[in-house]
């Protein structure tokens, strides 16, 4: 049977950053208290899920310690668990899978694709819960200082094809698999534009995709130095671009607003049917 998860086409997964040094709103929602607000705001604006994360992962930023990360997000998932159907959490650490699942969490979200550490894996297998798993290229701390690919759309797909091998081999059922090929990270701003342009390619491995573009710098450089808090234009166009070429799951900091632009989209092209 096809996880509860899945249901929603568009999905719309609203941002928890439980860190002080996020790139878009490192240090607003840092108390537990703060960050559980902010997510049941998220639901109430049209969120049908919510990734939680407990460390910065923008370009150039520090990694912290998985007990550090288990601190920041357990609270946050214990204080929503009754009131939010579908919790994630944004982790590349199998301990704090592990403490997130018992506390509630119920998918996964792995920026390095479970390959972080092979544990993660097995915790996936062990518990068959949903699980994203998005392509990157080098770690965080220094993903966007050499970016080199043959050519980015085969070498994102040739990850995702070994991923589905793997996972092949340790029984992790398909059906619970995202595919995010991982907008800026360890990607230039030709690499984020061809992926999105071409993103319906990815469907060829039948597994549903989440396009993470929200408030990303490849928008303010491609329009001229646009601050973090103005790029919501450039985030609904390429979220609009993705919906029209496959994408189901977005992950988004501005929930209210993506939630009206699909709206409108669906309303459009229901028009006169």
């Amino acid at each position: 049977m096809k996880h509860s998860f899945f249901n929603d086409t568009p999905h719309i997964m609203g941002i928890v950053n439980v860190t002080p040094d996020s790139f878009s709103d490192g240090g607003q929602y840092f108390s537990p208290d703060a960050a559980i607000e902010h997510g049941l705001s998220l639901i109430e604006q049209g969120a049908h899920s919510l990734d939680i994360g407990g460390e910065s992962t923008r370009p150039g930023s520090n990694p912290v310690s998985p007990e550090e990360e288990i601190r920041r997000i357990v609270p946050v998932i214990e204080g929503l668990r009754d009131k939010v159907t579908h919790i994630s959490v944004d982790t590349r650490y199998p301990q704090t899978m592990e403490a997130a699942l018992q506390a509630g969490a119920g998918i996964i979200n792995d920026i390095s694709g479970l390959t972080h550490d092979p544990r993660s894996v097995d915790i996936i297998a062990e518990h068959q819960v949903p699980v994203i798993v998005m392509h990157m290229q080098g770690q965080p701390k220094s993903m966007q200082e050499k970016v080199n690919y043959n050519n980015v759309m085969d070498d994102v797909m040739a990850f995702f094809e070994g991923r589905l091998e793997i996972f092949g081999r340790k029984r992790i059922e398909k059906e619970l698999l995202v595919f995010d090929p991982g907008i800026g990270f360890g990607k230039n701003d030709e690499h984020n534009l061809l992926i999105i342009r071409n993103i319906k390619e990815f469907l060829h491995f039948d597994v549903p995709l989440l396009l993470g573009t929200s408030r990303k710098s490849f928008i303010s450089r491609i329009t001229g130095d646009t601050p973090v808090d103005k790029r919501l234009p450039g985030s609904l166009a390429s979220v609009l671009w993705g919906l029209d070429h496959g994408v189901q799951f977005f992950r988004v900091h501005d929930v209210a607003e993506t939630h009206q632009a699909f709206t409108i989209h669906n309303a459009i092209k229901n028009a006169g049917e």
